[in-house]
């Protein structure tokens, strides 16, 4: 019994996983936190830029842990739940389709199994902001922690007001 629901729950998971088109991240660079005897299998702190797939005009950037040693190598380590996430509006802003309020622009999975690293999109009406949010979740148990990052939507390429 209890190995059908597992199978069942992975494969829920890995259903809503392809159902969500998450931006894809470009790598910006990583440095080492702890050595591991070798420089690949060292712990490292990542930083990818991805842009919102929604929304032209803003990138984000993501930076987080990833776990070295054996387990990293081969991709059994669980990586932790820290990360930070900043935005910016860095082009003319445009809505490309609806906006749903906690809708994923970013995903990635921390660990082999039911643990993601996720960015979710917020349009804060009244402040004309969009509020990017990164977390970790997992299946039985996420985590608290967080960061966030606004983008107070501003004209774009307008001439300076004349004196």
């Amino acid at each position: 019994m209890r190995p059908l629901i597992l199978a069942t729950l992975a494969l829920c998971c890995l259903t809503l996983s392809l159902l969500a088109p998450p931006a894809r991240a470009e790598p910006v660079g990583c440095v080492s936190t702890t050595f591991r005897g070798l420089g690949l299998l060292n712990d490292k702190v990542c930083v990818d830029s991805f842009r919102d797939p929604k929304v032209d005009g803003v990138v984000c950037h993501v930076s987080r842990a990833r776990t070295g040693g054996m387990k990293g190598a081969v991709g059994l380590a669980e990586d932790t739940s820290d990360a930070a996430v900043s935005c910016r509006q860095i082009g003319r802003i445009v809505f490309k389709g609806k906006l749903e309020d906690g809708e994923d622009v970013f995903r990635e999975s921390r660990s082999w199994l039911f643990k993601e690293l996720q960015v979710v999109r917020f349009y804060d009406r009244p402040n004309n902001t969009l509020v990017y949010l990164s977390y970790s979740d997992k299946l039985v148990d996420g985590s608290p922690k967080n960061s966030i990052s606004t983008v107070p939507i501003m004209p774009w390429g307008q001439p300076a007001p004349a004196r």
